[in-house]
């Protein structure tokens, strides 16, 4: 983006073209490139441009609007086939609960950013592939490689929305970062829909009581599930249409939270020891161990990526560096601990699915923790830390494609 704002920088048709292809990127790209062309009478004009913010709300197109309605009311019912036809619910919803929403949004993108026919065929290939997978394994209560492909195949619907948002280009690393922004966002935006809508339904619940009226297995049973698939995908609208919603919102989150997290890791491997716990012999705080490690690396990860759309103080990088640091050593012990296990008690199919997690884990860490350390002694831009991070997204997209096809075909399900 960068060299074709270069390319075209006389030319105001194309500038124009360019920012109305991809508003996020051009806004960023040229913000960078700015202080080199600063006086260029086209350039101080979209610095101005870029530079004002409105308060108003957009409210999209009528198109937008009416793809957002469907998309909301399809997924809501999709929410509802167990109640439609009869269908356990435990069933459904733990093979399907991310064919509510993945597909909605998925599609919301295939739109917004015209993807060919070819790409889009290809989109509904894999999503049906993993819809027909899924349903037709046995339904085997408690088996582990059926609870691995379920939780996989979440993941492996995640990809293929972010597939979606890249516009599908392999390797275009603003995009990949982009997309990881986007989640970000998405959570804050997501979470503030529906702290409103319990809101609203503590009102509407309390209103009618007043007046004898019980409602509350009605308004869950149709208002309450429709809301909750809707939220997503109004969040995802919002966000498109208004980034400046929670555009600060989301740095400062990564700000806060990356410093405190460091602080309540140190102070936790310090209680490890006190507390004589270990993972090595304790099968469920090994779990509650690896639920740690990726938590906090995917909070490593989202505030590099925040970080990456503006330059940052040296503190700053110094917390994710530490934080890196910290998390290699948790992963470490994770990992040690798992081999232990499978040394004592053999192969099994959690035990290989976390082993292999841990490894791409902590491969990634120490790329991560490398460019950090080069970005702090000014051998590098922050910039290239997101690349590095964007760079390994599709390992673990093809270690999600091996959990959940190929591991209950390996280890079967029982």
């Amino acid at each position: 983006m960068k060299n074709e704002i270069l390319a075209h920088l006389n030319e105001p048709g194309q500038l124009e073209k360019l920012y109305r292809n991809n508003k996020t990127t051009f806004r960023r790209e040229f913000s960078k490139l700015y202080p080199e062309i600063k006086g260029n009478a086209l350039a101080d004009f979209w610095n101005e441009r870029l530079s004002y913010e409105s308060d108003e709300i957009k409210t999209g197109t009528k198109k937008e609007i009416i793809f957002i309605i469907i998309a909301s009311l399809l997924a809501g019912l999709i929410a509802k086939i167990p109640a439609i036809f009869s269908i356990e619910e435990e069933f459904f919803y733990s093979r399907n609960i991310g064919f509510i929403i993945f597909p909605a949004l998925s599609a919301y993108f295939v739109w917004k950013n015209k993807l060919s026919k070819e790409k889009i065929a290809g989109i509904i290939v894999a999503t049906i592939t993993g819809l027909v997978f899924i349903n037709s394994l046995p339904n085997v209560k408690d088996s582990d490689t059926l609870i691995l492909s379920c939780i996989h195949l979440v993941l492996f619907l995640w990809s293929i929305l972010g597939f979606t948002f890249v516009s599908g280009t392999a390797n275009n690393d603003d995009r990949r970062l982009g997309y990881l922004r986007y989640n970000g966002d998405l959570i804050v935006m997501t979470t503030l829909i529906l702290i409103a809508g319990g809101i609203m339904t503590g009102v509407t619940l309390g209103l009618f009581s007043l007046i004898g009226l019980e409602i509350k297995q009605f308004y869950f049973n149709y208002f309450g599930i429709f809301g909750l698939a809707a939220a997503p995908i109004i969040g995802t609208y919002l966000t498109q249409t208004n980034p400046q919603l929670v555009g600060k919102v989301s740095p400062v989150i990564a700000r806060i939270f990356s410093p405190l997290v460091l602080v309540m890791l140190v102070i936790y491997l310090t209680a490890i020891i006190y507390s004589g716990k270990d993972p090595y012999n304790d099968r469920e705080f090994l779990l509650t161990f690896n639920a740690l490690l990726i938590g906090v690396m995917a909070i490593i990860f989202f505030s590099l990526a925040e970080t990456s759309k503006t330059s940052r103080s040296h503190a700053e990088i110094w917390v994710l560096l530490l934080l890196s640091l910290i998390t290699i050593i948790i992963n470490g012990i994770a990992l040690s601990a798992i081999l232990f296990r499978i040394s004592e008690w053999g192969i099994t199919p959690n035990r290989t699915a976390v082993l292999g997690s841990n490894v791409l884990i902590l491969i990634n860490l120490v790329l991560v923790t490398r460019q950090l350390y080069r970005v702090i002694f000014n051998k590098m831009s922050i910039n290239e830390v997101g690349k590095t991070i964007t760079f390994y997204l599709p390992v673990y997209v093809l270690w999600t494609i091996i959990v959940t096809f190929l591991f209950p075909l390996i280890f079967g399900v029982k």
